[in-house]
This record gives C-alpha cells, structure tokens and sequence, in this order.
C-alpha cells in the first residue's frame, strides 16, 4: 500500500485527533491554527485516503471485568494454505481476541487476548483454540501490569505541537 504524503498540519491534526478523537471540528482546528473549514476538509482527506481508519471509544477491560491479559503464541502443523485460512477465519469470531498477527519466527501467530479470569482462559485454550484443527503448539504468557499502552503512532518528528 502506497504511504500518503502529510504535510506538517496533517500531522498535527492526526496527533490531535490520536490524543482526544471527541474533540468538535472547532477545536482540532483552533489548536491547529486553521479554520474549521479547511481543518475539515483535510480530516475528511485523511479519512477518505484511509489514513484514519475509525473512530472508537477505548474501554478499560479492568472496569468490565476483564482483568486477565496473555499474549498467546500459536504455532500451526503444517503451513498449509488450507489451515491458515481456516486459523483465520475462526480467530474473527473468537470475542477474547483483541489482536491477531501473523508472526515470522518460531510460532505463526500472536494473539492478545482479554478473559475474566484464568478459568476463562483456560476455556478459551481448551475448549476453542486446541480444538482448532492445525494448532500443534500454543505458548502463553500473562501480562502482570501495564507499564505503557497507548493507541497512539509515533508521528514524524521535528514539528512543534
């Protein structure tokens, strides 16, 4: 995919909207120095050249009951064309994973995934992504606290906020 040439207040606007996506069309331009019509115009750019994707609400998974985080490391039998799409398909309708990733290296993918607690993980494990044909090995690890989680791209640097 061809990388979008941005311009200062493109990035300006993006690490605006990266930090504070509720904010009015008013007042990303305000802290951007532009007018609301231009700053929209340039928003709507973004969104239409794909370089914003979606606008979401970030849910703490603490506060919904879901305490519990591993990252899990699976590695397929055989890399057949067949397994992974098969993988793929069902990792889409597993709820638990947050993130999916084709890896290079040892294992074949890495998931991130949110339970409520060991024993809805150990459900998880057992009862759907052992039983997925393919899976020969499937390592976890669980994250004991969270030092830095941000959403948030590491835009080019050089321009002043």
């Amino acid at each position: 995919m061809p990388q979008i040439e941005l311009d200062r207040t493109d990035l300006r606007i993006l690490d605006v909207l990266q930090q504070q996506g509720r904010l009015s069309n008013q007042e990303i331009a305000e802290r951007v120095s532009l007018s609301p019509s231009p700053c929209l115009r340039r928003i709507r750019r973004l969104e239409n050249d794909g370089v914003i994707r979606q606008y979401v609400a970030l849910v703490d998974p603490d506060k919904i009951g879901l305490g519990l985080l591993a990252y899990v490391s699976v590695k397929l039998e055989k890399r057949d064309a067949t397994f992974i799409e098969d993988f793929s398909a069902q990792v889409q309708g597993w709820p638990e994973v947050a993130a999916c990733y084709a890896m290079t290296g040892e294992m074949d993918y890495l998931l991130r995934v949110h339970v409520q607690d060991l024993r809805h993980f150990s459900r998880f494990v057992m009862g759907q992504l052992l039983r997925q044909p393919g899976v020969a090995d499937v390592k976890s690890s669980f994250a004991l606290s969270r030092i830095k989680e941000t959403t948030a791209l590491p835009l080019r640097s050089g321009w002043a906020a």
